[in-house]
């Protein structure tokens, strides 16, 4: 890459170290560490927006975040921009409901464009299912939870908007993540990094793959690009 000027970080499982939601420490004085060398890091994530800005907002990294896996983006406290309908997404977690025992909702925080589940049933036997009722759905898995989402939503469709606010080509980004609703924003971006834990689909999809794992792989990742891409104007990441 010539030019990067901006980050895309996934969480859960990529900043998180324990599946609990618990930020690496070390993670965390990474991204830091990007914002005061001129880089910008937004979190792109399957949470909901509001959080992903509110850890923005402490972590101090770029106030602007991409929940959802892209339906929604938040660039204020009171401020979301939105790309689909949960109440589409709502039907659609009504019929699964109606045909595969097990299927519920996530205890989390509140969504505004999709419906979370947990991953307590199959969800390629759920996908035929919003299939044969010709719903325009689609069921991902973070890893974290089951999500309902409308086709065509990604994080790929959030993170365009969160870059075009800060006038930002995907080419001059870098993505870190590690799970399949990550790989559309590695196509997207100019270069993708997978961490080791992540799928084979994952890791075929990212031009690099660390060897860490949660926490400890996105600190890898973040040297990697430091040394590969910014020696000139960097020693060490210093945490």
């Amino acid at each position: 890459m010539d030019i990067i000027r901006a980050f895309a970080i996934d969480i859960d499982g990529t900043l998180t170290e324990n599946g609990g939601g618990m930020v690496h420490l070390n993670a965390l004085a990474s991204l830091r560490y990007l914002e005061n060398i001129g880089c910008k890091v937004i979190f792109v994530t399957g949470r909901s927006s509001i959080e992903a800005y509110i850890l923005s907002v402490f972590s101090g990294t770029t106030n602007i975040a991409v929940g959802e896996n892209g339906g929604a983006v938040t660039v204020g406290p009171q401020q979301h921009l939105t790309f689909a309908s949960k109440e589409k997404c709502m039907e659609g977690y009504q019929i699964l409901k109606k045909n595969i025992d097990g299927v519920k909702l996530k205890n989390a925080f509140n969504r505004i464009t999709e419906v979370v589940l947990c991953r307590t049933f199959d969800i390629e036997q759920g996908q035929r299912i919003l299939d044969d009722n010709k719903l325009d759905l689609c069921l991902t898995d973070s890893k974290y939870a089951f999500h309902i989402n409308e086709k065509g939503i990604d994080k790929s469709v959030g993170l365009k908007k969160a870059l075009s606010i800060l006038d930002i080509d995907p080419a001059n980004v870098v993505a870190i993540g590690d799970s399949e609703t990550d790989i559309p924003m590695f196509n997207m971006c100019g270069y993708s990094i997978a961490l080791n834990h992540a799928g084979k689909n994952v890791k075929a999809s990212a031009k690099y793959v660390v060897n860490g794992r949660q926490g400890e792989g996105a600190v890898e990742a973040i040297e990697f690009i430091v040394f590969t891409f910014l020696s000139g104007s960097v020693n060490r990441i210093d945490v």
